[in-house]
């Protein structure tokens, strides 16, 4: 079998617009754009890129964002191409591959790429840490309420196993500043706190953390801070090593747009000799993060539409993503925040949230809300219950229209009145 070389089309990626080699999709040119001309030509063509149901308006990209048609036909080709090679390629081009790869986004992401590794999901990335981290008997962890459920069951399991303490806060819905949120972490801090877990993004109302602030002052400290950022690559443009976090965990299948089953890990050099591995590598060199990202036989194809789906952002550009997520998030809360019986479960300063905010009414459960969207008015979204929050999570997305999200506010107006 004649090898094929993956990465002779990555160096022509980078420095052209994507090539579609088995979908009828067209591009435009970034120049056409006139934002915040929200419906352009170019966000139509946007639109155009996403096969979209017409059985319901799909307002819950949180969980997991649909898969443009670009990446989408170069993921088939992947799939297509393993299952030809079959172990040809598992055996001589897989572990190249993944470095390329790795390197690759660790430019998009803003660090070294000895400091990241290509994961499944946030929630593999960051139990690899909490499960690994050399916890000692009396040692104390800090999270919050607001945080995922996955990660606190796992500080649970550490408690139970090593006898770790675990201190948890609860995030206001409103901050009156970043110095409010930083003194609510600093006030559980004691000379026995070794770990603290932040989210970059709270998952369930869309808010930003002021990430850096709470690393400088939880360093001057002596205490580590591991973030959750499930939903923030892809989403925004920040970088990774700007945040001065000491571990990172992300899941690319969210904001960007990888298939399903594509995460990262971030881990800060000076710690990653100390973390022992979710499972044994035969790598033993203790300042190598791939001794840490031992995963076994898995569909690699996914990793290599990690590629793909750097292209489709890169071709658009992160920072225009951005402006437009954040104006169709307050396209729609600007209208409802003031609404009687409507609470906005989300901040109005607009650098402390983007495409994703919890809306909730008075007068009925966030299930009930939920079951009503989606009965009577045919949108999407996904109710939340807990830690402060009565609402449903509305996370549009760039091929989200005006037209849907003033459907959506008519319908939250109209379940207001019942």
């Amino acid at each position: 079998m004649k090898k094929r070389t993956f990465l002779k089309a990555i160096g022509t990626a980078l420095a052209s617009p994507l090539l579609i080699s088995s979908s009828n999709v067209s591009y435009i040119e970034k120049e056409t754009i006139n934002y915040p001309d929200f419906n352009s030509d170019y966000w139509n063509k946007i639109r155009d890129h996403y096969e979209l149901t017409s059985d319901y308006i799909n307002l819950e990209s949180g969980y997991y964002n649909i898969i443009p048609k670009p990446t989408l036909s170069k993921h088939i080709d992947h799939v297509r191409r393993i299952n030809i090679e079959g172990s040809y390629y598992m055996r001589n081009n897989r572990l190249t591959d993944k470095k390329l790869i790795t390197n690759r986004l660790a430019k998009f992401v803003g660090c070294n790429s000895n400091n990241i590794a290509i994961t499944r999901n946030t929630t593999e990335s960051l139990d690899l840490i909490i499960g690994g981290f050399p916890w000692k008997s009396g040692d104390e962890a800090i999270y919050a309420e607001q945080d995922y459920g996955a990660m606190k069951v796992m500080f649970e399991q550490v408690y139970k196993r090593h006898g770790v303490l675990n201190k948890v806060v609860s995030v206001p819905n409103h901050p009156d500043s970043d110095e409010e949120i930083v003194s609510l972490y600093e006030s559980k801090i004691t000379s026995k706190t070794k770990l603290i877990m932040v989210c970059h993004m709270i998952n369930i109302t869309g808010q930003i953390l002021p990430i850096k602030k709470i690393c400088d002052m939880a360093h001057k400290h002596k205490v580590e801070v591991m973030v959750d950022g499930a939903h923030c690559i892809g989403h925004f443009d920040f970088n990774i090593e700007d945040l001065n976090c000491d571990y990172y965990g992300s899941s690319l299948h969210k904001w960007l747009a990888t298939p399903l089953g594509a995460g990262l890990l971030y881990v800060d050099s000076k710690h990653t000799s100390k973390i022992w591995p979710l499972l044994a590598d035969h790598n033993k060199d203790l300042n190598d993060i791939d001794r840490l990202n031992h995963i076994g036989t898995h569909p690699v194809h996914i990793d290599l539409a990690i590629n793909d789906a750097l292209d489709y952002i890169e071709w658009m550009g992160i920072n225009r993503k951005e402006e437009r997520l954040r104006f169709i998030q307050n396209y729609w809360t600007e209208k409802l925040r003031n609404y009687p019986n409507v609470n906005i479960n989300t901040p109005k300063d607009k650098t402390r949230s983007c495409a994703i905010a919890n809306v909730g009414l008075d007068n009925m459960s966030s299930k009930d809300l939920a079951e009503k969207l989606f009965k009577q008015f045919n949108v999407f979204t996904v109710a939340i219950n807990y830690a402060n929050v009565n609402g449903c999570r509305i996370s549009p997305n760039v091929f989200t229209t005006t037209k849907e999200l003033d459907h959506f506010i008519e319908a939250i107006k109209s379940l207001s009145r019942v």
